[in-house]
């Protein structure tokens, strides 16, 4: 007989084949993206599609084994600016998710980038690399956040309708400005309320503020450092880092509490990039 005072833990479920989990980017395409990333040498829309592309290349990665991909995930990215929907390119254009194994076989292209690597004398060498784009840079149109929140409700509830006992959902959400279409409180809310067995859907905030004295926080526990409200709206908008992620942080250096959010706000692309790793580092494949 079981001990029903026994605490269930949370955000442990087993992630396989038959019983995958989810990661949805919803990212701002409205036309501030195209403004320059500070010292980065690229907009902001093309360094977050880079940090995206690279991400999914490494889930593609991590879920490759001797006899191909296995499905341990399904993976979306929901665009918005002039329009609002699935911003993948190619073969897989239109579609709100994909299994990685489909994502894997179906690069919209493959280009040959250059990267800096080290000489072994001090030096650095130029080195041709194969980079695989799934997902295009865009600029163009307003910033309609609460219909593509409620887009991202629509598609997780459909997923965990079909999966009520994954790993929950984690939503990844990057945005350079303020809502045009109303107060996104709410939908976060509810995106945060859908929940399968193991826990409720993890939604991120990566927030790149035009405002003149933010400066770069990651995982704050508290709106204290926060240049203005609607920054306060993102901080409280995001969810809890679970303890697993609260690890990973601090493996990288970070400094996280047992409150820290999974909020950064104007982060460098490196930033952006370590952010991104840290939601989505799997735990527990089987």
């Amino acid at each position: 007989m079981s001990d029903t005072n026994t605490p269930v833990t949370l955000y442990s479920a087993e992630i396989s084949r038959a019983n995958p989990s989810c990661f949805l980017f919803v990212i701002d395409q409205s036309g501030s993206m195209i403004d320059p990333l500070p010292n980065q040498g690229k907009s902001k829309a093309q360094g977050v599609a880079d940090a995206i592309n690279r991400l999914l290349q490494n889930l593609v990665i991590k879920c490759a084994r001797s006899e191909g991909m296995r499905d341990y995930y399904h993976i979306g990215v929901i665009g918005y600016g002039n329009d609002i929907g699935p911003a993948f390119g190619g073969a897989l254009a239109g579609r709100d998710l994909v299994p990685i194994s489909e994502l894997g076989n179906n690069p919209a292209r493959v280009e040959e980038r250059v990267k800096k690597v080290d000489d072994g004398a001090g030096g650095l060498l130029d080195q041709k690399v194969k980079f695989a784009v799934w997902f295009d840079a865009q600029g163009n149109g307003g910033t309609p956040m609460c219909a593509a929140l409620t887009r991202a409700h629509e598609i997780l509830s459909g997923f965990l309708a079909q999966h009520p006992g994954c790993f929950p959902p984690v939503v990844i959400h990057i945005t350079d400005g303020e809502s045009g279409d109303g107060n996104p409180t709410d939908i976060m809310n509810q995106i945060k309320a859908l929940k399968s067995t193991d826990g409720n859907v993890l939604l991120y905030n990566l927030h790149l503020s035009a405002n003149p004295n933010a400066i770069s926080v990651t995982f704050p526990d508290s709106p204290a450092q926060l240049p203005d409200d609607y920054a306060r709206v993102m901080f409280a908008g995001a969810s809890v880092l679970t303890p697993f992620m609260q690890s990973v942080a601090r493996e990288q250096g970070l400094h996280v509490t047992a409150n820290s959010r999974g909020f950064v706000l104007n982060a460098d692309l490196a930033l952006i990039i370590q952010a991104l790793e840290i939601g989505t580092r799997p735990s527990n494949l089987r």
